[in-house]
C-alpha cells in the first residue's frame, strides 16, 4: 500500500485555519491591527508569500506567540517544498562527508 505524500502546509494556511477563522477576525483586520498593507495579508493567506521576520514580529505580538512559531512555519515550510523540487537529485549531486575522507591536505 502506497501513501501518498501530502503537500507542505503553508504557514499562511495556519495563519487563516488555526487564528483568523476561530478568532472571526478578516484580512483587512488584521492588516490594519498589525500595521501591514492588507495585500501582504491576502498573499500570505493565499500561499504567495513568505512570512518575513517583520510579518513574524507582528504577528507573534498580537496573537500573543513567539515570533520563532511563524519563522518555523516559514522554514518547515521552505524545506518541505525544496527537499520536493531536489527529490533524488539531493542523494546523486551532493556527496556525504566521511571520517577521515573529506580533505585530502589539512587546513593550513
Amino acid at each position: 500500500m502506497t501513501t501518498a505524500k501530502l503537500p507542505p502546509v503553508h504557514p499562511g494556511e495556519i495563519l487563516l485555519e488555526e487564528f483568523m477563522g476561530p478568532l472571526s477576525i478578516t484580512q483587512y483586520r488584521l492588516s490594519k491591527d498589525i500595521g501591514v498593507h492588507p495585500r501582504r495579508i491576502n498573499q500570505i493567506v493565499h500561499g504567495d508569500r513568505s512570512v518575513t521576520a517583520d510579518t513574524a514580529l507582528r504577528l507573534s505580538r498580537y496573537f500573543g506567540t513567539s515570533e520563532r512559531f511563524w519563522m518555523n512555519l516559514q522554514t518547515r515550510y521552505d524545506l518541505e517544498v525544496e527537499k520536493d523540487r531536489l527529490g533524488d537529485r539531493l542523494i546523486s549531486e551532493v556527496k556525504e562527508l566521511t571520517p577521515g575522507g573529506a580533505m585530502d591536505t589539512p587546513p593550513s
